[in-house]
């Protein structure tokens, strides 16, 4: 098959790249480059560079490249940016949905793979958060991937096109350095900012009813993440009219503190934490239940937090050379 990959340049996207191509599939990549980094594009693959707001571009490209299959990961994902600019949020993340839906099922391609986020469930007060745990979105980004699921869902039902709606979890890590995240928005990136600027990572409150007082949290080495979106691809090609909807975790809950903990040990660094108020609507504890997409797909989280960390740091390390260690 011919996946259409939107977002594909970014840092989750050029792992899904990766992921599809190594398993012998055929790779498009969509991309407005607002984010995405064209470089990360590997060579053979196209890229068709436009915003999943543009119906003609979307069309043209979905004809012109014989695609079979989409993954939708093209969206803006800052949840504080998002409470700032909700009408930029749900003008990229609904309308840029629905515009390629309306492309998708005109081409008649089968297959519909939509990025969707943990943030969809808001604050579960649960040990695990289960498919089935109730979504309560606390953000405009996370109402976004919640409408966004609803409109492949019934854009499924009506047309009989196949879906599969993955809700991540924490991610880090890398593949490979060049791939690693850029940005500064997630814990472990944010971490290694202050090392590398000789300021003590912060937490964000240590009140909370946890073993350690900081908040819980599930992680997702960014390789397995795209394993499972390859997973979930072949599923949706084996099978027609599927309705899947998955989380994506290890199960496994790591405390802030821990994390930077084991941050300093990776790193070289030794510098402890300080603590700082906590951010409004940080939830205690959102750890992933992975059983269903086990028995839906087999699938099952190879890396750990250690993996996350050290490949995380090389990739640091390669756009900030100043932050390594002798």
């Amino acid at each position: 098959m011919t996946w259409l990959i939107t977002g594909g340049a970014g840092y989750i996207g050029a792992h899904v790249v990766r992921a599809m191509t190594e398993a012998g599939e055929r790779a498009v990549v969509y991309d407005d480059l607002s984010t995405g980094v064209a470089e990360r594009v590997p060579a053979g693959v196209p890229l068709v560079v436009g915003s999943t707001l543009d119906g003609p571009l979307v069309s043209r490209t979905l004809t012109g490249h014989a695609v079979t299959g989409v993954v939708h990961l093209a969206a803006k994902k800052q949840v504080g940016e998002s409470v700032q600019l909700p009408l930029h949020y749900y003008r990229e993340n609904v309308e840029g949905l629905r515009v390629l839906l309306e492309a998708v099922t005109a081409a008649g391609i089968p297959s519909f793979v939509f990025s969707s986020s943990a943030a969809v469930y808001g604050m579960p007060d649960v040990d695990l958060v289960t498919e089935e745990t109730p979504c309560v979105p606390i953000s405009p980004y996370g109402e976004t991937k919640l409408a966004g699921e609803w409109l492949v869902r019934a854009t499924g039902r009506a047309t009989g096109l196949s879906t599969a709606s993955l809700r991540y979890f924490n991610v880090a890590g890398a593949a490979s350095p060049e791939l690693a995240d850029s940005g500064v928005f997630n814990l472990v990136p944010m971490v290694f900012e202050r090392l590398t600027q000789d300021a003590a990572p912060r937490i964000f409150g240590d009140d909370y009813a946890t073993p350690d007082g900081t908040c819980v949290r599930d992680y997702i080495h960014v390789v397995d993440l795209a394993e499972a979106h390859v997973a979930a691809a072949h599923a949706l090609q084996a099978s027609s009219r599927q309705d899947l909807t998955l989380n994506i975790g290890r199960g496994e809950g790591v405390s802030v503190r821990e994390m930077i903990d084991r941050v300093n040990a990776v790193t070289g660094y030794d510098r402890p934490p300080t603590v700082t108020p906590r951010r409004p609507g940080d939830p205690a504890r959102v750890v992933a239940s992975a059983d269903r997409i086990a028995a839906e797909l087999g699938w099952k989280a190879k890396l750990d937090v250690q993996d996350m960390i050290a490949s995380a740091w090389e990739g640091w390390v390669r756009l900030h050379p100043e932050a390594a260690r002798v």
